[in-house]
């Protein structure tokens, strides 16, 4: 297994759409390598979740996984899912605004709104069909890397500028207030 190199805002890798993989190259050794090296490079980035086009491979599969992330230390747990060729539907119109970050978009967070709750449906690595409902902050990291595959970065989303921070102004002026945003 290998850390990738990570896309950083302004590559662009980042503004294409990934290529959907056809099921029968799912089970492939350079398919579940990617896969592979995809969760070792979120995993040592404390990312809560990460799309192949972010490690410059414009294929529809993103790795979400969130245990006791220091970048996200309140939010739920989210056992590793690997996601391919998603089909992401909005459960409702509810939406809610919440913080985000991204590794392409390094020490930086931003309020961006999404939707509670979404459909997913798409393969694993086994090349098996998943459909699940994912709500709250499990439904913002599928939307979060679904958009990634699609050629759009979370600024695109966001409705306020005035929100984007640095990390450390984040951690100084917006922490304690985060709730109110969350």
């Amino acid at each position: 297994m290998a850390i990738l190199k990570v896309a950083r805002l302004g590559h662009p890798i980042l503004r294409q759409v990934a290529k959907p993989v056809p099921p029968d190259e799912i089970r492939s050794p350079e398919v579940q390598r990617l896969i592979d090296d995809m969760i070792e490079t979120m995993r040592e980035y404390d990312g809560a979740g990460l799309a192949a086009n972010q490690v410059h491979t414009a294929r529809q599969i993103a790795v979400i996984e969130v245990l006791a992330n220091p970048r996200y230390p309140d939010a739920p747990h989210i056992p590793l899912v690997v996601v391919i060729n998603p089909v992401v539907t909005p459960l409702g119109e509810e939406t809610e605004d919440g913080w985000e970050g991204c590794l392409s978009v390094p020490d930086m967070r931003g309020i961006v709104p999404r939707s509670r709750a979404v459909g997913l449906e798409c393969y694993d690595r086994d090349g098996q069909k998943v459909s699940l409902i994912a709500k709250d902050f499990f439904a913002r990291v599928i939307q979060h890397e679904h958009d990634h595959l699609n050629g759009i970065v979370y600024l695109d989303r966001m409705r306020d500028l005035s929100t984007l921070s640095h990390i450390a102004e984040w951690n100084k002026h917006w922490l304690g207030i985060r709730e109110q945003a969350d």
